[in-house]
């Protein structure tokens, strides 16, 4: 086992793909990322197959597609399907296997194969569980105050971080992961986890961070000659940008420098981790591989968060740096190959020179053939989104009222022209809906009719309120009463 890599699998929440000083991104600062990616490869068409929190995450931790594990709409009490997970693959090789961050299943203990979790959820002891998290804020006598800020853990209202730095969600789990490391056990390579809760909000940056963007002026949202008029909206556009409100360009740029401020925080804070390595001796033989589960439309099309297939929403980075003696792909290469969550599990494993379970839909990023096109499916009934990819074209449809918009990222990166309707693209249009066509499963086969689209009704909208903030979170010390997961509780526990 001496010569087997290390692997550090490095994700995040909501970053876009776009946010990146090497993806030419005009205002973001990644400088630890952007060396990373100097390093080894950036996948540019890298998607999330659902992308939402749950069910990504069961994509990366399976290599399974929506489909195999599951789950395309954030089922919060499913448990992992029975199927060798990345970190049980990795630990049956002789690995020693640990995470430490967000883990997002159910239940919030369980292991899913890894040898130890040092636990961060966001604040949900509803299900009686208080996380490491928790237990450190306390230990330094800030027990309960985690939310005391007063964000949102679903909105774009934003204020700096309200207790000390070594304090914020980031340092801890930056500092738990270089400890995890160091206290590895010398004799076997390590799988390590590390698993950051942000840039997701509540957007609170400490304010050394919020100081280096408060005088920038962020590039304000794209929108689309398609989604200029609201009543013209697909029913679920019109749900989703009802529930998020964010429309002043004062507000939007205030929310986008927060968000930024998040990021560069977790870039800055990754130095930590690889230094750690390299004191360690172990950083030239350590596959490093960074990602998020979803992007944020950020305001693009007036749009705000995820579960959508639009780019910022469904385009996440993918950056993978093989080790120092054997790379398979030249140093700074950018590939342009359509890869997905399900995909992180065979790359990783096969880059160590471990079997993939046949229970795995993935394929590696290296090694495979490209594939001609990607699935997405998100939601059901009439909230429900899919996406067909073939690498420059992308397919969009909403069921309900059975609408596809088709946008050309080659010429249109932004998504602003949608070409369903273009004659020139009809035999695309028709191509990339026999390819989702192919792909319906379930209950959206009622969704067809001789073969063809026929969708469903699309309801009458109505503005909805939301009581809750967006699930804002209350003081948690003494901890809030224990709320058994179940029918009708979703709202408390997300």
């Amino acid at each position: 086992m001496s010569n087997q890599p290390n692997v550090l699998m490095i994700t995040t929440d909501h970053w876009p793909a776009r946010l990146l000083g090497c993806a030419d991104h005009p205002d973001i600062e990644t400088p630890t990322l952007d060396q990373l990616a100097r390093n080894g490869v950036r996948f540019t068409n890298a998607y999330s197959e659902c992308p939402v929190c749950i069910p990504a995450r069961r994509s990366l931790m399976t290599g399974m597609s929506p489909r195999a594990h599951g789950d395309r709409t954030f089922q919060t009490t499913l448990k992992m399907p029975e199927v060798p997970t990345m970190a049980q693959t990795f630990r049956d090789a002789g690995y020693q296997a640990y995470a430490v961050g967000k883990i997002h299943v159910f239940p919030q203990r369980d292991r899913i194969g890894f040898n130890d979790v040092i636990l961060c959820e966001e604040g949900r002891p509803h299900w009686g569980v208080t996380d490491d998290y928790e237990v450190f804020l306390g230990d330094k006598g800030f027990a309960g105050r985690q939310f005391d800020h007063g964000m949102s853990n679903n909105e774009y209202v934003t204020r700096t971080w309200h207790l000390p730095e070594e304090c914020h969600v980031t340092n801890w789990t930056t500092r738990e992961m270089a400890r995890m490391i160091r206290r590895r056990d010398p004799s076997r390579p390590g799988f390590w986890y590390l698993s950051y809760t942000h840039p997701h909000p509540p957007l609170v940056p400490v304010e050394t961070y919020w100081n280096m963007y408060r005088d920038t002026q962020p590039e304000l949202p794209h929108w689309g000659e398609w989604a200029q008029d609201f009543e013209q909206l697909p029913y679920r556009l019109k749900q989703q940008r009802s529930n998020w409100h964010c429309e002043s360009e004062r507000d939007i740029r205030t929310a986008l420098r927060a968000f930024y401020a998040l990021c560069t925080h977790i870039d800055h804070q990754l130095r930590i981790v690889l230094g750690t390595l390299r004191e360690e001796g172990l950083i030239d033989n350590t596959i490093i591989a960074f990602t998020a589960d979803h992007g944020d439309m950020l305001g693009n099309h007036g749009l705000w968060a995820k579960r959508l297939y639009y780019e910022n929403s469904a385009n996440v980075p993918m950056i993978v740096v093989e080790p120092e003696a054997n790379p398979q792909l030249t140093p700074g290469t950018v590939d342009g190959r359509l890869v997905g969550w399900q995909d992180i599990m065979p790359t990783l494993l096969g880059l160590a020179g471990i079997e993939v379970p046949d229970s795995v839909t993935g394929q590696s990023m290296f090694t495979a053939a490209p594939r001609e096109h990607l699935y997405g499916e998100c939601n059901e009934g009439e909230t429900a989104t899919r996406m067909i990819h073939n690498g420059r074209y992308k397919l969009i449809y909403y069921p309900a009222g059975n609408r596809r918009q088709l946008f050309d990222l080659e010429s249109d990166p932004f998504e602003c022209h949608d070409l369903s309707s273009s004659s020139e693209h009809a035999g695309v249009l028709d191509d990339l809906t026999s390819r989702l066509v192919a792909e319906l499963y379930g209950s959206d086969l009622g969704w067809l009719e001789d073969d063809q689209l026929v969708g469903i009704p699309a309801p009458d909208f109505q503005q909805s309120s939301t009581r809750d903030l967006s699930l804002q979170r209350g003081t948690h010390w003494p901890y809030p009463p224990v709320v058994p997961p179940g029918p009708g509780k979703s709202s408390c526990i997300k």
